[in-house]
């Protein structure tokens, strides 16, 4: 299975974000993936297409993606052996009329869920082509010591959040452009956003995102969550399901 090498994991410590420019899965298991995004597509209802979130409370195939080998494998080498699975999403923006993602932070959507959040992770997996022209992934390298900004208010009309970051230098801006199958690794306190899609290309991807065992989920904060222990010891006792 492919891991991190020392300097990809030093680039991530350092910059919050590394790209993993390879496959994570064989074409066979990315067609099943895809094939289950598209099956939750025809059954989003009314829902916009870039809103299919937790898809893998409906849907336990995904575990098999989740919490595979391949994926767990680059994660571990940036937050230990000790893995939780907490979350997933498909992100779809469709051609012409896909959403900006504001400037955010994640860990400032998750605030009180958690006791820290140094050992939170995303992968964020190309399901189409991932390009400037069709809206791709945008981040601010470096700013992942910080992950509590402060925000204004923006139309949610056009944006896929409610809020933004105030006063951001946008040319320090790094695009991540993937091809289908490859993926990016992002901290969840880093500042990073999309451009709307403006072209006629689809843009997909599936978010898979992981805490280290060793943080403390607040029930209070997560009632209705499921949580599954994906590798190694749970160590903080969070009620979690067994791979």
């Amino acid at each position: 299975m492919a891991k991190l090498n020392e300097q990809e994991v030093a680039f991530y410590k350092e910059k919050g974000y590394v790209l993993h420019k390879k496959p994570l899965f064989s074409e066979e298991k990315l067609g099943k993936l895809t094939e289950i995004f598209e099956e939750q597509l025809a059954l989003k209802g009314a829902k916009l297409s870039d809103e299919l979130d937790t898809p893998h409370f409906r849907d336990e195939r995904l575990l098999e993606f989740l919490l595979s080998d391949e994926a767990l494998d680059l994660v571990e080498g940036l937050i230990g052996p000790d893995i939780v699975l907490w979350s997933s999403h498909f992100i779809c923006k469709d051609p012409y009329t896909g959403r900006q993602t504001p400037w955010h932070e994640d860990s400032a959507y998750w605030e009180g869920r958690f006791d820290k959040y140094d050992n939170i992770v995303t992968i964020w997996l190309a399901l189409d082509p991932s390009k400037k022209e069709n809206g791709c992934m945008r981040v601010i390298p470096g700013t992942h010591h910080n992950g509590f900004s402060e925000y204004e208010s923006v139309d949610k009309k056009d944006n896929t959040f409610h809020a933004q970051i105030k006063n951001l230098d946008e040319s320090k801006a790094v695009y991540f452009e993937l091809e289908r199958g490859e993926c990016s690794l992002h901290d969840s306190r880093i500042i990073h956003g999309a451009p709307a899609n403006k072209s006629p290309h689809r843009r997909c991807g599936y978010t898979m995102r992981y805490i280290s065992a060793d943080t403390k989920v607040d029930p209070e904060r997560n009632k209705g969550w499921r949580f599954w222990l994906a590798r190694g010891r749970n160590l903080a006792g969070n009620p979690c399901e067994n791979a």
